[in-house]
């Protein structure tokens, strides 16, 4: 399956810098300040070595630091052989303006460790994960207050957890030292439904735009999300819960699964929960299904469906394909996938996208819900939950009573009172920022969009939004 763009494309770095060169020629900005605000600070390279299986490996690293208008920074660290310096500074951008669009109060980062970590055991792993952790930590590029990591592709909670414990061990006394990393398991400072967050966001920036039917127009497509057939490309964590939220809970139909060694489709809907299983096993999709299975997995990005989620590796929807490209609606749940020609080519096809700097924002939000519960030490809900808990009863009770007393002998509906009754826990909290983040980020996007002659795009609009927010920080700074 072609993963990458073809030799005459621009790299992932250099679409970044022109999508972003375009919303700025829009702009009028100081002199000079466009250029602060596109170049990479700085990033830090290091080789360290582990000896494992008897001999000294090396590997090498990368953190790189985007922009720090404002502190700490944030963005994930990746395990995979692709991690190169462009590519970590690329989405480091990313997720500065990122950061940006939706209000949570960080300079964008990124960091990266090239390494298959299907080549290692758990032990191995950890061994190597805790040394990148020590090389980073001990230049303050992992700290509470200045450089705050997350899980992205070949992470998760497991590594985050090695990193945070690293990171105490060499900073015995720092009662923040939960808040150096985000993406953590429950029991090591996480929060409820970040393991989720990326794709949970997904599913609220594509609810946020079928609110608005104007918007649902200019994407050939009406109605709501009930029916509208779905592919999804990459069934890793942000592919399958997108795509599990979004036909459990708002009627969708995925018809399709890309994955490196292939495709499933069924144009009656696949089952994601089995699928997710045998991938898990197996590796790919490759043995699910004989009847369902599709050899050439990256010619279903161009099959006909309402709604393509790229959901996996940057530059898969490049000049060579865009022009075949079926789908009326894409969202970027991926960092990257569209490239600046692909882009360029589907805008003048009329193809709707939801950009990556909003739709794959969910993750960076609800670490900044767990990022404010470390340095908060508290849980949120703890304090209020049972005191909605009370007033709700109160309700009831008051309601039961009016109605015993005049005769009207109504009767609250089967479960109603259960869901009413019962409070905010962390993860309903959780839920209702994210919601309520991807609907303020997306109407400030969309805004720009319907009130600019010279802005066709919603991803125009998202990077004017963006840029706009960091060169009034820049500026505050008295730059």
């Amino acid at each position: 399956m072609t993963t990458t763009a073809p030799p005459t494309e621009p790299s992932f770095r250099d679409s970044v810098d022109i999508m972003v060169g375009r919303a700025m020629a829009l702009m009028d900005l100081p002199p000079g300040l466009g250029q602060k605000i596109r170049v990479c600070n700085a990033t830090y390279t290091v080789r360290f070595g582990v000896r494992l299986r008897g001999r000294l490996e090396t590997f090498t690293g990368y953190r790189s630091v985007h922009s720090e208008h404002m502190e700490p920074v944030k963005g994930g660290i990746r395990f995979s052989l692709a991690v190169n310096q462009n590519e970590v500074e690329a989405l480091a951008s990313l997720m500065t303006y990122k950061c940006a669009l939706v209000e949570t109060p960080f300079g964008g980062s990124k960091g990266g460790l090239c390494i298959d970590p299907r080549e290692w055991d758990e032990r191995e792993m950890e061994l190597i994960t805790r040394r990148f952790a020590y090389e980073l930590a001990k230049r303050d590029l992992i700290h509470p207050s200045q450089n705050v990591p997350a899980p992205d592709m070949g992470t998760g909670e497991r590594e985050m957890a090695w990193i945070v414990d690293q990171y105490r061990r060499m900073n015995t006394t720092d009662i923040n030292a939960s808040a150096c990393v985000t993406g953590k398991p429950l029991n090591a400072g996480g929060i409820a439904g970040r393991v989720e967050a990326t794709g949970r966001g997904v599913q609220y920036a594509l609810q946020e735009f079928f609110r608005n039917p104007e918007d649902v127009a200019k994407a050939n497509l009406s109605g709501s999300l009930d029916g509208k057939r779905v592919i999804v490309q990459g069934l890793g964590n942000v592919g399958y819960h997108a795509a599990k939220f979004l036909s459990e809970e708002d009627g969708a139909k995925v018809i399709a699964v890309i994955e490196r060694d292939g495709a499933l489709y069924d144009e009656a809907g696949l089952n994601l929960d089995a699928i997710r299983d045998w991938v898990g096993r197996e590796g790919g999709v490759k043995g699910f299904s004989d009847l369902h299975y599709i050899e050439d997995g990256a010619t279903l990005l161009e099959a006909e469906c309402d709604i393509l989620i790229p959901a996996a590796l940057e530059s898969v929807i490049h000049k060579g394909n865009a022009a075949r490209i079926k789908a009326p609606l894409i969202i970027e749940a991926a960092n990257g996938p569209v490239t600046a020609g692909a882009d360029e080519i589907l805008r003048e096809k009329g193809t709707v996208i939801i950009p990556d700097l909003y739709a794959n924002a969910g993750g960076v939000t609800v670490s900044y819900f767990e990022w404010v519960k470390n340095l908060s030490h508290i849980r949120f809900g703890r304090m209020q939950r049972r005191a909605e808990e009370t007033r709700h009863h109160m309700l009831v009770k008051e309601l039961e009573r009016l109605s015993a007393d005049t005769g009207i002998g109504w009767q609250l509906s089967d479960g109603f009172k259960d869901k009413y009754l019962k409070g905010a826990g962390e993860l309903e909290l959780v839920r209702s920022g994210l919601d309520d983040t991807m609907r303020g980020a997306y109407q400030a996007m969309r805004s720009v969009w319907w009130s600019r002659n010279d802005v066709d795009d919603l991803r125009t609009a998202g990077y004017l939004v963006a840029i706009d927010k960091v060169a009034a920080s820049y500026q505050s700074k008295g730059l």
